[in-house]
């Protein structure tokens, strides 16, 4: 583990769940495990709990890689006054990055693609961050190629690329943080973890270090089931970049989660929990349902998943005001 990893693990030990926390970043981690009452009723035996990562102050789990990411540039050199964060994403790990730069007095530069939702646009821009927007039908891949361009083409020194997708401070955010705390929300009863895969940072993370803890503990990660989707940040593998740090060994399984179902359970999920999530966060939802369905009859199981973030940044999209 890299050692602003381990600062990052130590600091958040000392202040102990955000007691007494003295700056923005104190506030990072020690999210709630919620427990899901009502929409999984329907499969007896079953309990299902989700981290809710919106607690976080840039109000999604990619605030944790990238207070990471950002130790680790500072600790390296790389990461120094006057020189630019320059990173691509597909929205929540850029306002992470801009956040955290405002606070700590870092200018940021983003590759975003223009499909990207209009509110995260806008609060990229209220943290002062400069946008190169990307084709949207791209996807995260194209905004990936722009960023490398980019540095290509810039003078030495004058960026600071942390590179999300290819980050090992990425992976250990989670390794560090999100895993000790679902094993001890869960008292260490958990039975399966479930994730998204996007830049793939938290499921590779947290699924090492709950196998290090319960080797039986089964690991589940989900993709689009198409190339052409709407689970905003995920990646079908198969016809994308992979990132540098995916390892598709550690998954117990894989599952294919459908847009339409996810935008289903988005409504679902609001008007029988009083839970706004996003279409990523109810496509994590679908895969516990998925990974539920699969028990043996009168089988008991413990599913902890992560929702990513909320629905506010998703609410001027289309799928709202259609019909179920």
């Amino acid at each position: 583990m890299s050692s602003a990893s381990k600062t990052f693990r130590a600091e958040r030990a000392r202040r102990g769940g955000g007691q007494g926390a003295s700056s923005l970043t104190d506030l990072i981690g020690n999210t709630p495990l919620l427990r899901l009452g009502r929409i999984g009723r329907e499969f007896p035996g079953i309990e299902f709990y989700a981290k809710a990562e919106w607690f976080n102050p840039g109000g999604s789990v990619k605030d944790r890689a990238a207070l990471n990411m950002i130790l680790e540039g500072e600790r390296s050199g790389a990461l120094r006054p006057g020189v630019e964060i320059l990173d691509a994403t597909s929205g929540n790990t850029g306002i992470a990055y801009a956040m955290i730069a405002a606070a700590r007095g870092y200018r940021v530069k983003l590759c975003l693609p223009e499909s990207a939702s209009a509110e995260r646009k806008h609060i990229l821009r209220a943290f002062g961050a400069e946008l190169v927007m990307t084709p949207g039908g791209e996807g995260s891949d194209g905004a990936i190629r722009r960023v490398q361009q980019i540095v290509a083409e810039a003078e030495p020194g004058r960026y600071f690329y942390p590179n999300q997708y290819g980050n090992a401070a990425n992976w250990q955010a989670h390794y560090s943080t999100t895993a000790p705390e679902i094993w001890e929300q869960t008292e260490g009863r958990v039975t399966h973890f479930v994730a998204g895969l996007g830049t793939s940072g938290t499921f590779m993370g947290t699924a090492r270090r709950l196998k290090e803890l319960n080797s039986a503990i089964r690991c589940v990660s989900l993709q689009p089931d198409s190339p052409f989707h709407g689970l905003e940040g995920w990646k079908h593998m198969e016809t994308s970049i992979v990132p540098a740090i995916y390892d598709a060994a550690l998954a117990d399984e894989n599952l294919g989660v459908n847009t339409e179902e996810a935008y289903r359970l988005v409504k679902r999920a609001a008007r029988e929990e009083g839970l706004l999530l996003s279409p990523s966060a109810a496509g994590a939802l679908s895969g516990c349902f998925q990974v539920a369905a699969a028990q043996p009859a009168g089988q008991r199981a413990v599913i902890v998943t992560v929702f990513p973030d909320s629905g506010e940044k998703y609410l001027s999209e289309r799928f709202w005001s259609e019909a179920q």
